[in-house]
């Protein structure tokens, strides 16, 4: 019975790390127990948090025994590229969070954590473009940000949009004029 208890957290750590593990498969019999807790540390708005979820996205067969719900449909009914900004990520992580906590009855207590994560997926990836471009890719972030917050949902309004092409105009002129000079 301790081994079990050992093997499960040893097991989420390797694979979070991306180092791939064989277990028994009675092991794995136990393993749905911690299923909250599996969900807690992939749902935090931090790095280290987005990157094991990931990585456990990438290697689902290994967590087939917790019986997540890994379908998606990015980001709903808006854009998952809005102007070019890939959100697909972000989108997918937080259809992870709503799916499988609602599965287990702890929605309400967590949809704040999963917003919240999804807003701080949503600037790392704005923060992967270039400072010209940024301001338009954060102004989208805040709108999904905003929409899923009050309404579990992204929808993406034509004054955010029209917004957010202005600022990325704005950047590209300004970028095309520092090649310039």
């Amino acid at each position: 019975m301790k081994l079990r208890r050992l093997v499960i957290p040893v097991t989420a750590l390797l694979i979070a790390f991306g180092i791939e593990a064989s277990i028994a498969t009675d092991a794995h019999a136990a393993v749905p127990t911690d299923k909250p807790a599996v969900m807690a540390t992939w749902s935090q708005p931090t790095a280290t948090s987005f990157n094991a979820w990931n990585t456990a996205r990438q290697h689902q067969s290994a967590w087939a025994a917790y019986g997540f719900d890994w379908t998606t449909d990015y980001c709903s009914d808006s854009p998952d590229q809005p102007l070019g900004f890939d959100f697909r990520l972000p989108c997918e992580r937080h259809d992870f969070g709503y799916r499988n906590y609602k599965a287990i009855g702890a929605f309400p207590a967590n949809k704040s954590r999963i917003d919240d994560s999804f807003y701080y997926d949503l600037k790392a990836k704005c923060a992967t473009y270039n400072a010209f471009v940024r301001p338009a890719c954060v102004s989208l972030a805040w709108t999904y940000y905003q929409a899923v917050k009050a309404f579990g949902s992204v929808a993406l309004s034509d004054a955010a949009l029209d917004h957010a092409v202005d600022l990325l105009a704005k950047g590209q002129a300004a970028q095309a004029q520092a090649q310039r000079a």
